[in-house]
């Protein structure tokens, strides 16, 4: 009989629907686990968003860790399902070290994210920012004249990261007549970019750039790639976007950035260290907006990443090849 192991919440939300979609499957709580003494005998796992949601890369929490130790202690599990569309915890490169398949829920988060990444450019551009900080010190500051903005249509996004994520964005900017240029692992062209480089060719599309969306794993081919190098060759005024992974970015650099006018604003979603710095320079600038790594959130979210889930049990269930293993990725 196949173990699930799952959170004690997943398992009164979605516990019946599961049992459903693979009869005689049997069930064990990660608090059942850990009170236990030995080793766990699941066979698979679903870590869903609430057992990760409260915690951030520098500060899990008891639920976090307490699933991550059953994962551990759990010698037979074969697949873990994870709710991110990035699998780059070290705990999961453990698990593949081990011969574990990992999934994640890419494509759950793309409409959301690519939405909040659409709101960002046309906030930014419209001056929202500055006009919110206005409105807070009693000031009417009319933006006209070379404070007016500029219009959107004919303007160029580099898009870094091509994933479901990217895609949606692109196709959002493309409706608001914006010109948008892609950079992924390869060259391959990739509708509904107008064009689409190779990461490495990125500084060859920047002064070009009035805008540059990080929307990447972080690997060794992304980090740092947003850097002081790179906001030089851009476009004065130009805007930037995070909603990648925080190391995607030199955060002393988007300072440096913002405060000397070479960014005209940004949206950062994701940080160096999180949660942020209540010290950071970050927090008090007006042409920035915070967002405390929520860029993908919404109500039907939790949905979207159970019907990924479902789907990988059929699979699972088939002996067939799972959808978003990370190793078909690497």
């Amino acid at each position: 009989m196949t173990k699930l192991l799952l959170s004690a919440h997943a398992l009164n939300t979605w516990g019946t629907r599961i049992a459903e979609a693979m009869p005689g499957l049997s069930f064990v709580t990660a608090e059942q686990a850990l009170a236990a003494d030995g080793p766990c005998d699941a066979d698979i796992a679903f870590m869903t968003r609430e057992v990760t949601g409260k915690s951030s890369k520098n500060n899990p929490t008891p639920e976090l860790q307490g699933f991550e130790t059953v994962v551990r202690k759990s010698p037979q599990l074969r697949w873990l399902q994870i709710h991110p569309a990035g699998a780059e915890r070290p705990i999961y490169r453990e698990l593949r070290a081990r011969g574990v398949k990992v999934t994640t829920a890419s494509g759950a988060t793309a409409i959301t994210v690519a939405h909040s990444t659409l709101g960002s450019v046309i906030a930014l551009n419209r001056r929202f920012p500055l006009l919110a900080d206005a409105q807070r010190r009693h000031a009417w500051e009319p933006r006209l004249g070379e404070r007016s903005p500029r219009d959107l249509a004919g303007q160029c996004a580099v898009i870094v990261g091509l994933g479901p994520i990217g895609r949606n964005i692109a196709g959002l900017l493309k409706m608001l007549g914006m010109r948008t240029i892609g950079a992924r692992r390869s060259a391959e062209p990739v509708p509904p970019c107008d064009q689409t480089i190779a990461y490495a060719q990125l500084p060859t599309v920047l002064p070009r750039a009035d805008w540059l969306i990080l929307c990447c794993p972080a690997s060794p081919l992304t980090r740092g790639i947003a850097n002081a190098a790179a906001f030089a060759a851009m476009p004065d005024g130009a805007g930037f976007i995070n909603v990648a992974r925080g190391e995607v970015a030199i955060e002393r650099d988007v300072i440096a950035a913002l405060q000397s006018g070479k960014l005209s604003g940004a949206y950062l979603d994701v940080f160096e260290r999180e949660p942020l710095d209540p010290a950071s320079p970050l927090w008090d600038l007006p042409n920035v907006i915070l967002s405390p790594h929520t860029a993908s959130h919404s109500l039907g979210q939790q949905e979207a990443i159970f019907g990924i889930f479902l789907d990988n049990l059929a699979r699972f269930r088939a002996g067939e090849r799972l959808r978003n293993d990370v190793d078909d990725l690497s």
